[in-house]
This record gives C-alpha cells, structure tokens and sequence, in this order.
C-alpha cells in the first residue's frame, strides 16, 4: 500500500520533524509512505483567501498521485474513533485500493475544487490544530490503524 501526504508548508519546528520522522520510520513495515511538501502562499490580511486558495489548490492538483483515493483533511468531515479508522483503512486495502492520499491544507483551508475531489472528507477532531500538528497526528492514527490491525499492543 501506498500512503502519500500532499501538505502545505513545512515542519519549522525540530520537534515535528523529529516526530514524523519517528511515525515515518515506524510505518515502513506497513506501508511506503510518501510526503509531498508543497510551498505555501504568502499573504497578508488584505489578500483574498479564496485566491490564495485558488493558487494552492492548482499545486495540490498536478501533485497528486494518479488513482489514489483522496482523503481531504477538514475540519466538518467525518469523525472516527481510533478502531473505526483502522477499520476503513482495512476496507480499503481489501478492496484492493493501493495509493491513498491525504491533503492537509494551509492556515487557511483547502479551496472548494481541492474539497469536491475527496473520496472522503475525514476530521482529526473538534478541536482546531496547526497543520504541523495535523501531519504529525495523522501520521500517529495511521500506525495506530495498523497496530489495530494486527492485534498489537500499541492501541491497547
């Protein structure tokens, strides 16, 4: 199976890089995981979002894997416990999907174009995080996904 993150802007931070590299090197047993760091826009207060959204939706759209199902990050999309993720992502591979891709947006969101293309629309929480922290959090449930899976103690 095939994992890629398509994000927006980088890990400034030591601590998240050294965070995802762990994930990264924990996932490898499971999956080729795959991160697509893709330059943010700049803007200040007087720039229209939906423009910068529109400049970064372009980006995300010629970097994104052909035939992969694509999980957009947002913040109105599905919740699931731990299990049930796990679950989906067992779904998936059963059904033979072999290239999974997650979008994380900017500070200011994905534009509509980016949202009408997910298979599925999938929310961390209620709660509002960075996209550093996002991307790290995702990597997170997806090794725990896994260790669900084969009945390892991680979850438990």
């Amino acid at each position: 199976m095939n994992i890629n993150l398509i994000v927006l802007g980088k890990l400034k931070e030591s601590f998240w890089r050294e965070a995802q590299s762990e994930y990264l090197k924990r996932l490898q047993g499971f999956a080729k995981v795959n991160i697509i760091e893709l330059r943010e826009e700049s803007f200040t207060e007087k720039d229209l979002a939906g423009k910068i959204k529109t400049k970064e939706a372009e980006k995300i759209i010629t970097s994104l894997p052909k035939d992969s199902f694509v999980v957009v990050m947002d913040e109105n999309g599905k919740k699931f416990s731990s299990v049930q993720f796990s679950k989906h992502l067992n779904v998936l591979m059963d059904n033979k999907i072999g290239n999974i891709t997650f979008i994380i947006g900017g500070p200011l969101g994905l534009d509509k174009k980016i949202l009408d293309l997910a298979n599925l629309k999938f929310s961390l929480s209620d709660l509002t995080f960075t996209h550093q922290m996002a991307r790290v959090f995702l990597l997170e449930q997806i090794y725990r996904a896994f260790m669900i899976m084969g009945g390892r103690k991680y979850h438990y």
